[in-house]
């Protein structure tokens, strides 16, 4: 067991570190066997429950795979430890509805938009010590945030949510630290935490969004940031209602100390109301990509909050990229200006597709949630098996474990491409595939 490589450290993330390093560089081959929890605590002069956390980091990384009494082992493909890699690769004559993409078909063209930020920018050269802040798109994004009730605050600009959220839980959070997040949620997020050093506290949602019990649990045992997608949750599709909404205020309001981070993953493309929670804590974020409705490539966020979090991350930015392009701020602008996204017709019409297939999925006995954005969960019983027959009956799907800590398994159908003539082919493959299932809730 583990040949002449010696785990190394006193903290859980000393410890997953120290792991990682000896697979990087080859000490640890794939399917080595390490040592059971208590063993390696004894050797190390540290609590079980050390290792135990540390475990826990190096499986949500895809590092290792715990399978019960026979104990942990270095996974077989130890590098790919991004969740995106437990992807689905389509062959041809397959349908590709796993990746989460939006329709090319709604997406607006570009051209017009770049060029016209391109003549602006021909005319109005941006130059170094400008606002990093486009002042035209800190107009507009701002009067969006208060038609929707987002407190006021201070904008910045990232390189996309994930990009923000990085940022804000850099300049807040140590190694350590404990961070609630959705279970399940989205995959980068999910990748995102521990690969900061941080440790995930998964929290149960429905459909109405995180549920407050989950919330003040986690809050409660020591967390020090809270992570929740406000509408078109990736990848149940929950949106907090507003008396959800409500019930987390109250939560909140009785842990004023913690970081909130809200993304509106579903701006532009959902035609459901927004119901923030900010205002209750003292740390707190709201964050809007245009990735769903203008294209994964358009890679902009507009990030709003308290005004300590939004110059620290401000100022951190500056010591890095600087900025994000002012080029493409000012093409984000005409985008905006020019109305190239319908929002209504664009949340309609995923809607309708979603709606379509969860209908189609409830008539053949299986339990489907999609309340908003692209994305159908579908509960399933044995969540490889259910993917490898989809695959076999034409589906690319999406498997649950990208997505889930400790929630039952599921599946995840991407509806953004879907034709009107391929939902009951694709439910009765999905119906198949998963077999009836009894009803249950996310967590």
């Amino acid at each position: 067991m583990l040949g002449e490589y010696r785990i190394a450290g006193r903290r859980a993330s000393e410890i997953a570190a120290s792991v990682e390093l000896g697979v990087a560089a080859g000490d640890l081959a794939p399917g080595e066997l390490l040592p059971p929890m208590r063993e390696l605590a004894a050797a190390l002069g540290v609590n079980a429950n050390t290792v135990a956390a540390a475990y826990r980091t190096l499986r949500e990384r895809g590092v290792i795979e715990t399978a019960g009494r026979r104990g942990s082992r270095v996974r077989s493909r130890p590098a790919s430890t991004a969740r995106s890699s437990l992807g689905v690769d389509a062959t041809p004559g397959v349908r590709q509805i796993s990746q989460g993409n939006p329709d090319p078909a709604l997406l607006p063209s570009l051209y017009e938009a770049f060029a016209a930020a391109a003549r602006r920018q021909d005319e109005q050269p941006v130059l170094y010590g400008e606002a990093p802040v486009d002042p035209e798109l800190a107009r507009i994004a701002r009067a969006g945030l208060d038609a929707d009730g987002v407190p006021d605050g201070p904008l910045a600009v990232t390189s996309g949510s994930l990009d923000a959220i990085e940022r804000v839980l850099g300049v807040h959070l140590r190694p350590g630290d404990a961070v609630a997040v959705e279970d399940p949620g989205w995959a980068g997020l999910l990748d995102l935490v521990p690969a900061l050093g941080l440790r995930t506290v998964p929290i149960a949602l429905d459909e109405d969004g995180p549920r407050p019990d989950e919330v003040e649990r986690a809050l409660a045992a020591g967390a020090r940031a809270l992570i929740v997608t406000c509408r078109a949750q990736n990848p149940t599709g929950a949106v907090i209602t507003e008396p959800r909404a409500k019930e987390l205020r109250r939560v909140l309001a009785r842990h004023p100390q913690v970081l909130l981070v809200e993304d509106d993953h579903g701006h532009a493309i959902v035609d459901q109301p927004l119901h923030p929670l900010a205002g209750v804590v003292d740390r707190w974020v709201l964050v809007r990509s245009t990735a769903k409705a203008y294209g994964p490539d358009l890679r902009l966020a507009v990030m709003t909050g308290d005004a300590l979090t939004v110059d620290r991350v401000l100022g951190r930015q500056q010591l890095g990229p600087g900025w994000v392009s002012r080029l493409l701020q000012r093409a984000v602008v005409e985008l905006w200006t020019s109305g190239a996204v319908a929002p209504v017709a664009v949340a309609r019409a995923y809607g309708e597709r979603r709606d379509t297939l969860i209908r189609a999925l409830a008539g053949r006995g299986i339990e489907a949630r999609g309340r908003s954005g692209m994305n159908v969960w579908v509960p399933v019983a044995d969540e490889t098996g259910a993917v490898a027959r989809l695959l076999q009956s034409g589906w690319a799907v999406a498997p649950g474990a990208r997505f889930r800590i400790s929630t039952p398994p599921a599946v995840r159908l991407t509806v953004s491409g879907l034709a009107p003539e391929e939902i009951e082919a694709l439910a009765a493959a999905v119906a198949s595939a998963a077999g009836l299932m009894p009803a249950r809730s996310y967590g």
